[in-house]
């Protein structure tokens, strides 16, 4: 017995210790790492063409986690905001080093529909400047087309390859593979919620009826409006554009050239030839002088704007501010922070800190969420309501702000979408899995109980729900369906009655959700900032504050080590996030989904 506690206690220590000297040599490396990122701010080449290749990823809100960094690190480019990437092209239109765009968007990319319309907006307004914007691409996806559409001139490989489909909508059903298993799932949805379809995939085996009429108008607002913007940068026809995906006549490279959507097939010494024909100089070795859009922006410093984004410590500035605050991601419950997910309590939290601070005058929100848990979203409501009857709040909804997203969005003073922003989606629902069939036909387990009532016996998510069991969970489910509608109503200054008839759970792109009030107005980011400064009647001099995630002890001892970088605004961000989540791959959705759920169904996602 004693060699087995002594080997026992030899094999702790020792797994201790090799963690200790895992985490020690984790930290040798990454600070080695840090400690070669150059202090200096790259110089832009004077006559140069600014890359837009969106090999650097774009994303919604800052990281602060160092497994995200990490990840995209690998991956290639650190990524940028979209607030970030705006600034940049906003300052490239008015730095004389910048002669004129290319965009060479590549296979790497992962950019959402709503940032390309956002981008879009911003290289238009790059073009008003009198400078050129070219495109240049082996091959264009029918995402990177679109984006790409908007320069003067476009080019494509001889050889290579022209996508033009439109787009759609699918979802994965698993009611067969949950009988096969033997996997109950008890349902939740109020009668009125017909659209909701999150709950679709585990009790059918294809799209209701509504959830075909939905994603059917929804696919059509967004590929209009993509039509229409190319139609307009092209100088085409849109019911011509629309047949073409319809018969998939624009395949090969001709084709893309006969029917005007591309200016010439050509290689990259073409491209180098037009640059020379927009007068761009070249240099000593008769090469014109380029620069990758990343590190374009990693050459700025915050003195280079007008606003200027600054950390959490703030108290030197005496300019009114417009806060910016993130909500991207999955709703969730509790106070932690974490890229990815909206803790409830953390984004209250953040909201009345901007409602108690003197220096701030307005606040934007930068919604992309499908939204989540209907508790967090009421946690978050509430604070909302709180800081719009002090001071100006303005929604920038992303890729999405539905369900819970919307929820939380209701009472703000104005409302910005792209059209292409998935939105509305208001609704509720509830889920609850039965695996006890699964237990007992597979591995021959069965459960059996006594107590004082049929709820109190039941064993949670392993043996079926008793009738009174049901119809307590059906109550909570039209009572948060009742309360969200209101919400909507008193936000929006809608009456009940309307809302209920654009609810039902529907989600609208955000062309729709303006014509039907849900939305303000069509527009990103920039101008919801503008706006919140108009109301708060600021503008034009006034700065921008980002919140970011508070440092943790951890942090504070990694940052006491000097494993700080400072990031291409100069503000000091920790590389290492509040916790080390583990590396697993997530269980099915319906395991995740605890309490009552105002979000959309995770796999729902426009294709194109």
């Amino acid at each position: 017995m004693d060699f087995l506690k002594t080997l026992g206690a030899s094999l702790l220590a020792w797994i201790i210790g090799f963690g200790l000297l895992f985490i020690g040599t984790i930290v040798i490396i990454v600070s080695t790492v840090v400690s070669m990122i150059p202090e200096d701010k790259v110089t832009t080449v004077s006559e140069s063409v600014l890359y837009f290749d969106l090999s650097t990823p774009i994303i919604d809100s800052p990281m602060t986690s160092i497994f995200s960094t990490m990840q995209y690190s690998i991956d290639g480019a650190e990524p940028v905001t979209m607030l970030e990437t705006l600034a940049a092209l906003e300052y490239a239109a008015k730095d004389d080093n910048i002669k004129g765009i290319c965009i060479s968007v590549g296979n790497n990319a992962t950019i959402s529909l709503a940032n390309i319309e956002e981008l879009r907006i911003a290289l238009q307004q790059f073009k008003l400047s009198g400078k050129f914007i070219v495109a240049f691409d082996d091959t264009y996806t029918q995402s990177d087309y679109y984006l790409s559409s908007v320069a003067d001139k476009i080019i494509l490989n001889p050889e290579g390859s022209f996508e033009w489909r439109g787009t759609g909508m699918s979802n994965i059903f698993y009611k067969n593979l949950l009988d096969k298993l033997g996997i109950g799932v008890d349902i939740f949805r109020p009668t009125a919620c017909k659209y909701k379809s999150a709950v679709e995939p585990f009790f059918l085996t294809k799209m209701s009826a509504a959830n075909r009429k939905q994603s059917e108008e929804l696919v059509n607002s967004i590929w209009d409006s993509i039509c229409s913007d190319v139609a307009l940068s092209r100088n085409l026809n849109v019911a011509t554009l629309k047949e073409y995906a319809k018969n998939l006549s624009i395949s090969l490279p001709e084709d893309a050239l006969n029917a005007g959507m591309v200016d010439m097939l050509g290689y990259e010494d073409d491209l180098y030839n037009l640059y020379k024909e927009y007068g761009v100089k070249t240099n000593k070795q008769g090469l014109v002088n380029t620069i990758s859009f990343g590190k374009y922006v990693q050459s700025l410093s915050l003195s280079n704007f007008t606003a200027t984004v600054e950390s959490n410590n703030y108290s030197h500035i005496s300019t009114p501010m417009v806060a910016i605050i993130y909500a991207d991601g999955q709703i969730v419950d509790g106070n932690k922070y974490e890229d990815g997910s909206v803790y409830g309590s953390r984004l209250a939290h953040e909201l009345r800190a901007a409602r108690l601070d003197d220096q701030t005058k307005a606040v934007v929100v930068r919604v992309n969420s499908p939204g989540g848990s209907a508790l967090a979203s009421e946690i978050a409501w509430h604070e909302m309501t709180l800081l719009q009857k002090s001071k100006p709040v303005v929604i920038s909804m992303g890729d999405m702000a539905a369900s819970g997203g919307y929820y939380i969005s209701a009472p703000a003073d104005y409302i910005f979408a792209d059209r292409s922003t998935l939105t509305g989606s208001i609704g509720v629902f509830g889920i609850i899995p039965n695996v006890g069939g699964l237990l007992e036909k597979r591995l021959g387990i069965t459960f059996d109980s006594a107590a004082t009532s049929t709820a109190a016996s039941g064993i949670a998510g392993i043996t079926p729900l008793s009738a009174e069991e049901k119809r307590s969970i059906s109550k909570g489910v039209d009572r948060v369906y009742t309360t969200f509608t209101q919400h909507v109503a008193d936000g929006r200054n809608l009456d009940l009655e309307y809302v209920y008839t654009i609810a039902e759970g529907r989600v609208w792109s955000g062309a729709m959700a303006k014509e039907i009030g849900l939305v303000d107005e069509i527009g990103g980011i920039n101008m919801a900032i503008t706006k919140a400064a108009e109301l708060a009647d600021i503008a034009p001099d006034f700065k921008l504050y980002e919140f970011v995630s508070p440092k943790s002890s951890f942090e504070q001892w990694v940052s006491s080590m000097g494993m700080v970088y400072a990031n291409r605004w100069g503000v000091d961000y920790t590389i290492f996030g509040e916790e080390i989540r583990d590396i697993i791959m997530e269980l099915p959705v319906i395991t995740s989904m605890d309490g009552i759920q105002t979000q959309l169904y995770g796999d729902v996602k426009i294709e194109f």
